[in-house]
């Protein structure tokens, strides 16, 4: 009579489809260094950062049926910023959807070297937030949904408060509503029809 084998439990278990959870698909999509920023590069200048993605479960005869959202930050570090919001079956589909879309509606910003050229309030629904030009070397003075936007914008030195709602969905338009607002001295003389005095 032939011996059953042992199973080899020198390695890992692959988890089946129906194990695969929420967190465990987060957790694929973020594999990267303590402490380094989730930022993907892609072949031109533009670089993409997950802000935050959502499930929504949909509760059918047999169960529920999962679909996820994805709110994503798009910008080339140098004055060129653009936020996506895309919904599909899938993660990763939704990344890719939210991305498209943030590239569709890139912006132009103001900026007065590191820092920012005025201090600005920028709204959207419940959130405000107000921005303040900084020092060299203060770095980016912000939350962990208002960071990404702001140094892919190419914002190394301001001070940041959000006030009201902090979803990050308002709080990201919001941002965005400051940065597109921005003007430099020359750019307001230009529309004043003035000079600017040194």
């Amino acid at each position: 009579m032939r011996e059953r084998e042992s199973p080899d439990l020198s390695g890992p278990r692959p988890l089946a489809d129906a194990e695969l959870s929420y967190g465990s698909i987060i957790l694929a999509l973020d594999r990267r260094p303590r402490g380094q920023e989730p930022v993907r590069e892609s072949d031109d200048a533009f670089e993409d950062h997950v802000v935050k993605i959502y499930r929504c479960a949909c509760v059918v005869k047999g169960g529920r049926r999962f679909s996820f959202a994805a709110l994503v930050v798009v910008g080339d570090r140098n004055g060129k910023i653009g936020i996506g919001y895309g919904k599909a079956k899938e993660v990763p589909m939704s990344v890719d959807k939210a991305i498209k879309e943030a590239r569709k509606n890139l912006v132009e910003v103001s900026l007065k070297g590191n820092t920012i050229p005025h201090k600005i309030v920028g709204r959207f629904g419940a959130s405000s937030i107000v921005l303040v030009p900084a020092q060299a070397g203060t770095g980016v003075i912000a939350g962990k949904n208002v960071r990404p936007m702001l140094e892919l914008a190419g914002v190394k030195d301001v001070l940041t408060k959000a006030y009201g709602s902090t979803t990050p969905k308002n709080l990201v338009k919001a941002t965005l509503d400051a940065l597109v607002r921005l003007r430099t001295p020359e750019e307001v003389a230009e529309i004043r029809g003035v000079e600017v005095e040194q």
